[in-house]
């Protein structure tokens, strides 16, 4: 019996080791297993990108993550970078994001694909329902954010308006006061304390009052000598940047905010309440204006664009002859504010930073201006007034041409997109499916040696000059090649504004002023929808001699 319990227990520890090692054995290859896999899809991973980078002359397309940490790792540089990869992939060149996240589309710098987009197949290629989402609370269906039949409607709306001669009149005598009420007294002051300001800063709220006496009659108050907070303006300026942070973030992510009335989409609501609120109350007063003023033989005296409109429309939404509901008033004249709150304000911020890098284009800009004034003496006009005319600035056509340049260099809006709504063929071949957006960065346009030669990245208002600058007029260039006023049916109605008003405020200063940029100041583009300098633009002004004894 001993020896049966010997054998027995024998038995069982042998039993017992073997189902040990049997289990040991079960693990590692468990274990194994795992590791293979990992090593098996970190391979994948590798040949993928390895056939993608050999294969492909645009951007790295990650497995999974696509083109995401490529991006990434260009933040600093996302102009610059953009443009190498087109100029290296002949032009146009394909991205994805993330797997499974639908983002999907085509970047390009070719005029021709340009045109093919903006003119040539104009119906295929709308804002599209990822931009209108996006900017929906702010704009609603006004111009900046509207397709179809919204858009041509007030699209004719502002080109009627924008272009009539009341409309003209009105917008650069407010151009004209700004300048010499409010921005020089300014310069003066900055001047007289030595110290440097951020002309950027300046400008911003320089172009801001402006638009909005043009498009709304009135005047917020931004460039009062204490420069203080103006609540609409701070809160149509917090409501862009948080409408644009729905372009960085997952879908997902900014929708569940919004459900849950938190973080950024909880500001957002408060930010475009705000300006809601402002646009309303200028709308209701301004239609209760115009019912006081016109019955009888009375005339309506307002020429702003709101004004103008509620003019045309005949009445308020009670009135079975109004052509404008308050809605599309209100919406149509955010979109104005916005498309022309920072444009012209960063283009003459660039302007200035070139000219104080370029002292020879500078003193041809001020030989044309002295010009233009001694002119004003044969004509007994006032010479110390340095707030020139419409029809002088007109004649100021290298001043007209450095400005052009300056923008090719550094568009106000870098880059631009639109939708696929439908499968189509570029010219150059290439196959956009439905859905695709396609992006065409026009700040990598004016700087491609295919399109503007081998100087392209000079500063050289004379190639906007006939015979290269020694003639007279002004070279068109096409605006598929130079779409800084975007272009085909959507080209800028407030082109001819934008330039006038530009010049007006360029010539002014120049004819007053000596501008200097701070030595040592960082100057580099900030990664937004508009291309402010990153830091500001840190200048010194001195009173200048008068340009004519």
């Amino acid at each position: 019996m001993a020896a049966e319990s010997v054998a027995g227990a024998s038995g069982g520890a042998a039993a017992a080791a073997v189902a040990a090692v049997a289990a040991g054995w079960a693990a590692a290859r468990e274990q194994l297993r795992a590791v293979d896999v990992a090593v098996a899809l970190l391979g994948l991973f590798v040949f993928g990108a390895a056939v993608q980078r050999i294969r492909s002359k645009g951007p790295m397309l990650w497995p999974v993550l696509g083109i995401i940490p490529t991006v990434f790792f260009h933040l600093d540089d996302i102009y610059e970078w953009a443009t190498a990869v087109a100029e290296r992939a002949g032009g146009t060149f394909p991205f994805r994001g993330m797997c499974f996240g639908n983002c999907h589309g085509v970047v390009t710098v070719d005029p021709a694909t340009v045109e093919h987009v903006l003119r040539i197949r104009f119906a295929n290629y709308p804002k599209g329902a990822y931009f209108r989402e996006r900017f929906g609370e702010l704009l609603g269906d006004g111009i900046f954010n509207a397709d179809d039949q919204a858009w041509r409607e007030q699209r004719r709306a502002a080109t009627s308006e924008i272009h009539s001669a009341r409309f003209a009149a009105y917008s650069a005598a407010t151009v004209a006061d700004l300048i010499r009420c409010k921005l020089l007294p300014i310069l003066s002051a900055a001047a007289a304390g030595g110290q440097p300001v951020d002309l950027q800063e300046l400008l911003l709220r320089f172009t801001f009052d402006n638009i909005c006496a043009a498009g709304f009659g009135v005047d917020p108050g931004c460039l009062d000598p204490s420069l203080p907070e103006v609540p609409f303006a701070r809160a149509l300026e917090e409501a862009t940047e948080l409408s644009l942070f729905r372009f960085i973030v997952p879908p997902f992510v900014w929708k569940l905010m919004r459900l849950l009335d938190v973080g950024t989409e909880r500001r957002l609501k408060v930010a475009v309440r705000l300006v809601h609120k402002f646009a309303e109350k200028t709308l209701v007063d301004r239609r209760a204006e115009f019912e006081a003023v016109t019955g009888g033989d009375n005339f309506f005296h307002r020429s702003d664009l709101l004004s103008r409109l509620i003019e045309a429309g005949g009445g308020g939404d009670g009135n079975a002859a109004a052509t404008y509901s308050n809605k599309f008033l209100k919406d149509f004249c955010i979109s104005f504010i916005l498309a022309g709150r920072d444009t012209s304000s960063v283009a003459l911020a660039w302007f200035f930073w070139l000219l104080s890098e370029h002292p020879r284009v500078e003193a041809r800009v001020l030989r044309e201006i002295a010009g233009i004034i001694k002119n004003r003496e044969k004509q007994s006009s006032a010479h110390d007034d340095v707030v020139f005319s419409v029809d002088e600035v007109k004649k100021m056509e290298y001043l007209h041409a450095a400005i052009s340049e300056a923008m090719r260099l550094y568009p106000p809006v870098p880059v631009d997109f639109k939708e696929a709504l439908e499968d189509d063929v570029f010219p150059d071949g290439t196959a956009v499916r439905k859905g695709a957006r396609v992006i065409y960065s026009i700040y990598s346009m004016g700087r491609m040696e295919s399109i503007w030669g081998a100087d392209c990245r000079e500063f050289k208002p004379e190639r906007w000059i006939k015979g290269g600058g020694t003639a007279a007029g002004l070279v068109a260039e096409s605006q598929f090649k130079y779409a800084v006023f975007n272009a085909g049916p959507r080209v800028c109605v407030g082109k001819r504004f934008a330039y006038m008003q530009m010049k007006m405020v360029a010539a002014a200063i120049l004819a007053r002023f000596r501008v200097a940029a701070v030595a040592g100041h960082p100057v580099a583009p900030k990664m937004t929808t508009t291309l402010y300098m990153k830091q500001g633009f840190r200048v010194t002004f001195a009173e200048r001699e008068r340009l004519v004894d």
